[in-house]
């Protein structure tokens, strides 16, 4: 028997996974949550959730 724990998966994420991340970010960052990588100067909320992805900061649990 296979307890939940102790499932291996994989941790790359598709294209789609990606982008829902993304979005899911950047509607909360659009709507005034702060951001977690520091940022000079005003930038696009997508561009902002696509630099907390690939620094792994990105504040959601994500299960498959």
């Amino acid at each position: 028997m296979i307890l939940e724990d102790e499932k291996i998966v994989s941790s790359n994420l598709t294209r789609f996974e990606k982008a829902r991340i993304i979005g899911a970010r950047a509607l909360q960052l659009a709507m005034g949550a702060k951001p977690l990588v520091k940022v000079e100067e005003p930038i696009d909320p997508i561009d902002i959730a696509t630099l907390e992805l690939k620094k792994k900061l990105i504040p959601l649990d994500i299960r498959k």
